[in-house]
């Protein structure tokens, strides 16, 4: 059965993210962004973390084999947003050095990647970077959902658990607490 390419965009569209410019060493060396919702936590150890990028994008070329930097932006970085997805606007970004790669000002948090490897995905490719550096503020993070930006509103109340055993606040288990693993009298059968 074949999809519909703009009824699956709006399904995706659905899932709220962060919006995050993905930046890098260009050309001559020059500053390079590109704009990208597409970003996930991977691992902790190694502490990992994947973007995924248009495969016709220059980001993509960029990026392989090359340090990189995720600037998860801030609420009021609307402009930088649209300025790295494609429309350019009169006042540029404001740069600052990265440890990896070049970051961008004013931003929620950087998170400084070597490269790790790069995955086939389509019409995207799958870039996972290995976190050499992070840098967190205070300020909170551009939203996008349903095809636009947002930015966070009320807090939701109630704890994010609903009752889960593995909720770290609910008491069950001390920190100081060790088990010791059961032993069995017969291997499985198979």
């Amino acid at each position: 059965m074949a999809l519909d390419p703009n009824e699956l965009r709006a399904c995706f569209g659905r899932f709220a993210t962060g919006v995050t410019v993905v930046t890098c060493a260009g050309d001559a060396g020059r500053p390079h962004g590109a704009t990208v919702n597409a970003f996930t936590a991977v691992s902790l150890d190694p502490a990992l973390c994947q973007v995924t990028l248009t495969r016709s994008s220059r980001a993509a070329r960029y990026l392989d084999g090359a340090p990189f930097t995720v600037n998860i932006l801030a609420a009021d970085q609307l402009g930088v947003a649209v300025h790295f997805a494609g429309r350019p606007r009169e006042t540029e970004p404001v740069w600052a050095p990265g440890a990896a790669a070049p970051v961008l000002a004013g931003t929620a948090a950087t998170i400084s990647c070597a490269p790790w490897r790069r995955y086939d995905g389509g019409d995207h490719l799958l870039v996972l970077g290995e976190v050499t550096g992070i840098t967190v503020t205070d300020r909170p993070p551009l939203l996008f959902f349903g095809g636009q930006f947002h930015q966070l509103g009320e807090r939701s109340h109630g704890s994010p658990w609903l009752g889960s055993l593995d909720c770290p606040s609910s008491g069950w288990f001390q920190p100081e607490t060790t088990f010791t693993p059961r032993r069995r009298s017969a291997p499985l059968a198979g």
